[in-house]
């Protein structure tokens, strides 16, 4: 197997001889009482997947913040970042809030949004986000330890849940809108990645698609229409960008197709 690495930011701290914690569970008692005898002044908390108990937010003086990827209420949950690109939204953002027990409804400090791009993918959005996220969380933090911040209450008209992706939805279903079949192709990029499959010699074979766009063109949903993998949907259809076969790295489709024959006239399921 895969030897564990450390985090960006758990590196960051060990280098600098900070202590580090990686607590399965932050509800055991033991954790609780840690984390309260650390008696801090605040916490910044980003994607990090337990719901905090009354206890933890209520032990750092000044609360504990949240930076999540969306401009709540919309997509409250695990996966902001790919519902939005998923839903056809045109603009996102991140925001700071301080947390509450509940899930995402806190009182939010901080706004920074930016557009969804016709070719972001979750990879190239939630790199975005985290660099204007980064600084947002820095000036926020600065502004509370000033007692200048100023957390306004969410609005629960409009509130919509981002669930956490399940596997069912990364097979590509080509009878489905050429834009849907865009949204998830990007929305799921690159993981767990939108899959279809395609014939070759050795039966079909597993493909996850990365990156497309919508263009002109019509067949039988999922028939191969050119020689570049513009693939038929129900309406119009999708050019595949960019493309990765299983056990195999990801390459643009040019590469791809000089190591795997996906010819006119194929139909991919």
């Amino acid at each position: 197997g895969q030897a564990l690495r450390p985090s960006p930011a758990q590196a960051f701290a060990q280098d600098r001889g900070l202590t580090v914690r990686t607590p399965v569970s932050l509800r055991a008692p033991g954790e609780v009482a840690a984390f309260a005898a650390l008696e801090l002044d605040a916490a910044v908390v980003v994607a990090f997947g337990q719901i905090l108990s009354e206890d933890i937010l209520g032990a750092p003086r000044l609360g504990c913040y949240n930076l999540h990827a969306s401009l709540l209420p919309r997509w409250r949950g695990a996966a902001p970042i790919q519902r939005a690109i998923m839903a056809g939204d045109m603009v996102t953002g991140v925001q700071v809030m301080r947390m509450t027990p509940g899930l995402d409804d806190g009182p939010v400090l901080a706004s920074a949004a930016t557009p969804i791009d016709a070719l972001d993918t979750a990879a190239t959005l939630h790199d975005r986000l985290a660099r204007l996220g980064a600084g947002l969380m820095a000036e926020t933090m600065a502004a509370v330890a000033r007692g200048a911040a100023t957390a306004t209450p969410q609005i629960e008209e409009g509130a919509t849940y981002a669930r956490k992706i399940r596997p069912s939805e990364a097979r590509i279903r080509w009878n489905r809108p050429a834009e849907e079949v865009d949204r998830q192709i990007r929305g799921l990029s690159p993981f767990p990645g939108a899959w279809f499959l395609a014939p070759s010699d050795r039966g079909p074979a597993r493909v996850k698609a990365l990156l497309s766009r919508v263009e002109e063109g019509s067949g039988e949903p999922g028939a191969v229409l050119d020689d570049g993998l513009l693939i038929a949907c129900g309406s119009r259809a999708v050019r595949i960008l960019r493309a990765q076969r299983e056990g195999r790295g990801a390459a643009d489709a040019a590469a791809f197709l000089r190591g795997f024959r996906v010819p006119r006239g194929a139909r991919l399921v």
